[in-house]
C-alpha cells in the first residue's frame, strides 16, 4: 500500500538522520574533552556531594530510609497547586557550569540549539554531561517527582533530554507560552545577574483551565520549578542582564505506553475565554482576538490549532468573527 511504503521510507530517513546525529554527537564530545574546565561537571558521582543543596540531599536519604516525606515537604513551597520550587545548587556548581560552557563556546565547536523554540542556549548531554545529569536524576530529581507526581514517575525515569537556555538582549528575550516534550520538567536557575526573565505559568493542558493564569514566578540562582511536562508556560521578556537556566526533561517510556496515558481525554472543553497572558502567538487559533502579533511573527496569523474544535469556549466563535473583523477595518 502506498501509504505503508511511504511510512517505512520515513521510518528509515528517521532512522539514518538519528544514527549520523549519535556519531556527530560523539565526535563532539571527543573533540571538547581536552578543553574541559572543570572535569568533575563530566563525572556521573563526583562534585555532587557538595553542590546539591545539603539540606535536601539529606531529607532526601532520610525519606528513602524512613519513608517519612516530612523533611522534604519543608524545603518545598508551592508556587500554585502542581507547581513547587525549592533550594538545589550551591553557587560553585552554578559559576562552574556558567564557565564551562562559556569555555565551550570558545572552542567553536558545533552547538545544537535546545529545542524548537529557543535560539539560543546548548544540549549539554551534547558535550559530554550525560552522566552527570543523570546521577542528579537518578539521586535528586526522581525522588522529588515520585513524591510530587507518582503516576508520571512510576517505575522510573529512563531518559532525559537536558539544555541550557539563555535569555539577553540582542538575542531570545523570552519564550512563547508553550508546554514540554517532558513528563515532569525541573527548570534551574544558573544566573547571571538579570531583571525580568519572570515565568508565567497557567493551567494544565487539555484541562478546562489551561489557559487561564496562576502566577507570575521570579526565578532565583541555585532555585529550581518543577511541575509537569504538560503545564501550559511561557518565558517573560528580560529586562537587563542575562538569565541562564539549565532544564532537565525527564522521560518515562513506562508511563507513556500506560493505558492512564494512552486513553487520556484528548481535550476538555475550555472554562472560559483565556487570560491574554496564557495566549500562544505559535499555537493558539484565537490570539489575535485578543492581542497583536509580536512584530516579526504575523507569519503565524491563521496557523494555530489550538483549542481543537471540540474544546472551544462558548464565546470562541464570535472572538473570531470579532478578530476577523477587526483585521478587515
Amino acid at each position: 500500500h502506498p501509504s505503508s511504503r511511504c511510512m517505512y521510507m520515513w521510518h528509515l530517513i528517521a532512522a539514518s538522520l538519528l544514527a549520523q546525529r549519535n556519531v556527530d554527537v560523539e565526535r563532539i564530545i571527543a573533540a571538547y574533552k581536552p578543553h574541559r574546565q572543570h572535569p568533575e561537571l563530566f563525572d556521573g558521582k563526583a562534585g555532587w556531594e557538595r553542590w546539591v543543596h545539603p539540606p535536601l540531599l539529606a531529607a532526601i536519604r532520610h525519606g528513602q530510609t524512613t519513608g517519612s516525606r516530612d523533611e522534604i515537604d519543608a524545603l518545598l513551597r508551592t508556587e500554585v497547586e502542581g507547581v513547587y520550587s525549592f533550594q538545589i545548587l550551591s553557587d560553585e556548581f552554578c559559576d562552574f557550569f556558567l564557565e564551562e560552557l562559556d569555555r565551550y563556546y570558545e572552542t567553536g565547536l558545533p552547538v545544537y540549539r535546545p529545542n524548537s523554540m529557543n535560539n539560543y542556549g546548548i544540549i549539554v548531554n551534547h558535550i559530554g554531561m550525560k552522566p552527570a545529569i543523570t546521577w542528579l536524576q537518578r539521586n535528586v530529581l526522581h525522588p522529588l517527582a515520585q513524591l510530587l507526581y507518582p503516576t508520571q514517575a512510576q517505575g522510573g525515569f529512563d531518559g532525559h533530554h537536558s539544555f541550557m537556555v539563555q535569555y539577553r538582549a540582542g538575542e531570545d528575550l523570552g519564550l512563547d507560552m508553550h508546554t514540554d516534550d517532558s513528563d515532569v520538567t525541573f527548570n534551574i536557575c544558573l544566573g547571571r545577574n538579570f531583571t525580568g526573565a519572570t515565568l508565567t505559568i497557567c493551567g494544565d493542558s487539555r484541562m478546562p483551565q489551561h489557559r487561564l493564569f496562576h502566577k507570575s514566578y521570579e526565578h532565583v540562582r541555585g532555585r529550581a520549578l518543577v511541575h509537569l511536562g504538560s503545564r501550559r508556560h511561557g518565558a517573560d521578556d528580560i529586562r537587563t542582564g542575562e538569565r541562564n537556566n539549565l532544564i532537565v526533561w525527564n522521560q518515562n517510556s513506562k508511563y507513556r505506553h500506560s493505558a492512564q496515558y494512552v486513553n487520556r481525554q484528548p481535550y476538555y472543553p475550555e472554562a472560559a475565554a483565556p487570560d491574554p497572558r496564557c495566549l500562544s502567538y505559535t499555537h493558539d487559533r484565537d490570539f489575535g482576538a485578543f492581542l497583536d502579533y509580536p512584530p516579526g511573527k504575523e507569519e503565524y496569523r491563521g496557523g494555530g490549532w489550538c483549542p481543537p474544535a471540540h474544546a472551544c469556549y462558548d464565546t470562541m466563535a464570535s472572538d473570531l468573527a470579532g478578530r476577523t473583523l477587526r483585521d478587515e477595518l
